[in-house]
């Protein structure tokens, strides 16, 4: 059957981008990114078996193995990089250049792929029974399905064109305001919102009501009794970091947002930050063994196998490309590491990508604390620094860059064993997967710095309200913290506290810190749309069947809503960074608002329809499945 053709590569290389380029605009928005690799896969089934009329499941594979790499190489780049864009802003650093940003996700996705070469045959053959890799089977589940591919397609491609459109309405014409707040005076310090956009609404329908409830309380807790708390206690205090004005005074003229963005920020780092150790530590057992086991497989030397389905890349080729991957990021000018943080990375990178490869078996990628390993490889690699007297803004932009290469790392090993497991249960061959794999974080690499430099342009910066960058500027608070010891450690322990405080009551400690990060306007859309899942999750079906297709035609919508969301933020970052039609409006093509809106009312009409389509799709095929 036809697998590695030209259609394939050139088709994943497309989708790589577009899901690389979605999910970086999503990531920097709220903290979180969502798999591509099943809407990658039913678009590909949509495109080569209805409109190119090919029928090969291993060229469909092929695809989605190449475009799922652009969600993960984005993932790993936006968690820590912009980063080096905020301290450039406070001039204490260079902006990072095209070359550098690509030549860090490069390393790191290849580093990725290899170190996950030797691991395939004892993580995905010989324990097929015992890790589940969630999306590798569904992924597979969805390609088997063979040609019900073309109605899902249409599925994602409505959901795609319909978040496109929206997008442009309130975002890029202005015509409603897509971002709605609140402050309620009768109760101090208070203050709710919602940001009516579609992508938010399809995050919290694919985490389900759970996940999204968990990141709602955290808001609640942080805009409805912690910033109340501090009007009530300290309204007249003066504290780090505004040394100007009181608390009162800073909420008299930029309103409760200002107590968000100076204290409770700090608050919800330290509970981020303490989540993310907490995941590794109960997660220590399985490291050791992971570690231990592949020790085992790198030190066997499978031999080659004759048949098709078991053949990989050589240990040669791997060892060689981990080789050049290391003199690089020693070598190259470009990449500001030395001899010493580049040894650091390949002990590290080695270390997580078996870690992540073992993760994402039994939880899935979705839920693989790739923000907890980038923590705990700051906080390790910035102590080593500063004691090797490597200190200041080239310590800072060192331990990030270490940062951001682990992050890649562990994002595309997990990727890159999801893809393998779907490929072993549809029997793709290995090699030539691996290989996709490689091309798909090419292509990424090459996109992601202008991608980067195109949001940052159009949307006012990294830090910003339009792009809070939550998991990047919780990185590089760590970073400042343990270098410089500027940190208001008083605020970083209370959230420390409060999330030991989560963890004894049982209840997962990431998704309720990053709510209590993030502002409450992101995490009401996602709730909202945790609520739609759940209702439709309790609905009374005829069948099984029919139930797992109402929440799958939901789940493929979601994912076009959220693709369509990105793509669309990003044109508009084209379009806003080209003098073309622009204006002061940051982000805006043509500002229509002064002429004709609808307002706060009609946005939130606007958004109660969109949450009304989500309802259609998911519905629309139930009669089929009966």
């Amino acid at each position: 059957m036809p697998e590695f053709t030209v259609v394939s590569i050139l088709l994943g290389a497309i989708l790589a981008v577009v899901f690389g380029g979605a999910n970086a605009y999503l990531g920097l928005r709220v903290g979180m990114t969502v798999s591509a690799s099943i809407p990658a896969a039913v678009i590909s089934m949509g495109i080569i078996r209805k409109i190119l009329r090919r029928d090969s499941i291993l060229e469909n594979n092929m695809v989605q193995t190449i475009g799922s790499a652009g969600e993960s190489v984005a993932a790993g780049a936006i968690f820590t990089l912009p980063a080096l864009f905020m301290w450039a802003k406070d001039g204490l650093c260079d902006v990072p250049s095209l070359v550098e940003i690509g030549l860090i996700a490069l390393c790191g996705g290849v580093l990725g792929v290899l170190m996950m070469v030797p691991l395939r045959s004892a993580l995905i053959v010989k324990e097929h029974g015992v890790l589940a890799y969630p999306e590798g089977q569904a992924c597979a589940e969805v390609l088997i399905a063979g040609e019900e591919g073309g109605s899902k397609a249409s599925t994602v491609f409505s959901g795609l064109f319909i978040a496109a459109i929206y997008k442009f309405v309130a975002d890029g014409l202005k015509i409603f305001p897509s971002e709605i707040t609140y402050d309620i005076p009768a109760y101090k310090g208070s203050g709710v919102g919602i940001d009516v956009l579609p992508a938010l609404a399809g995050v919290g329908y694919i985490c389900g009501a759970r996940v999204s409830s968990y990141l709602f309380a955290g808001g609640v807790l942080g805009w409805l009794v912690i910033m109340p708390l501090m009007c009530l206690f300290g309204g007249d205090a003066i504290l780090f970091p505004v040394t100007d004005m009181t608390i009162s005074q800073q909420v008299a003229k930029s309103g409760v947002s200002a107590l968000w963005g100076n204290y409770l920020r700090y608050i919800g780092a330290g509970a981020v930050a303490c989540g993310g150790v907490l995941s590794l530590l109960k997660s220590l057992p399985m490291i050791i063994r992971t570690f231990k086991d592949s020790m085992g497989v790198y030190g066997k030397g499978r031999e080659a196998s004759s048949l098709r389905t078991q053949q990989d890349l050589s240990m040669r080729s791997v060892l060689i490309g981990i080789l050049i991957v290391a003199l690089a990021l020693w070598l190259i000018p470009a990449i500001p590491l030395n001899f010493f943080t580049a040894l650091i990375v390949i002990v590290f990178g080695f270390f997580f990508a078996t870690v992540s490869s073992r993760m994402v078996g039994l939880i899935g990628s979705s839920n693989n604390p790739v923000s907890g390993m980038a923590i705990a490889t700051l906080l390790i690699s910035t102590i080593l620094l500063k004691s090797t007297g490597t200190v200041g803004a080239e310590g800072m932009t060192a331990a990030i860059v270490i940062g951001g290469i682990i992050c890649v790392i562990a994002a595309i090993a997990g990727d890159t064993s999801q893809d393998l497991k779907t490929g072993f249960l549809v029997g793709s061959t290995p090699r030539k997967q691996q290989i996709g794999e490689l091309i798909g974080v090419v292509v990424s690499s090459i996109a992601i710095g202008g991608i980067l430099y195109l949001l940052s342009m159009a949307w006012g910066g990294y830090g910003s309200d339009a792009l809070p960058a939550p998991q990047a500027m919780l990185m590089k608070m760590i970073v400042e913290g343990v270098m410089g010891g500027n940190l208001p450690w008083n605020l970083v322990f209370a959230g420390v506290f409060i999330a030991l405080v989560i963890e004894i009551l049982g209840l997962p400690v990431l998704p309720v810190s990053l709510g209590l990060y993030l502002p409450i306007y992101l995490s009401v859309p996602i709730m909202l749309g945790g609520v739609l899942r759940w209702f439709l999750d309790r609905r009374k079906y005829g069948s099984e069947k029919e139930k797992n297709t109402v929440i799958q035609s939901g789940i493929l919508y979601s994912s076009g809503l959220i693709a369509g969301e990105g793509i669309v933020g990003i044109v508009l970052a084209m379009l806003a960074v080209i003098p073309m039609g622009a204006d002061s409006n940051v982000g805006a093509f043509i500002d229509l608002s002064s002429s004709f809106s609808i307002g706060r009312i009609g946005g939130l009409i606007v958004f109660a329809l969109l949450l009304l389509s989500i309802y259609f799709f998911a519905t629309k095929e139930q009669k089929n499945a009966k």
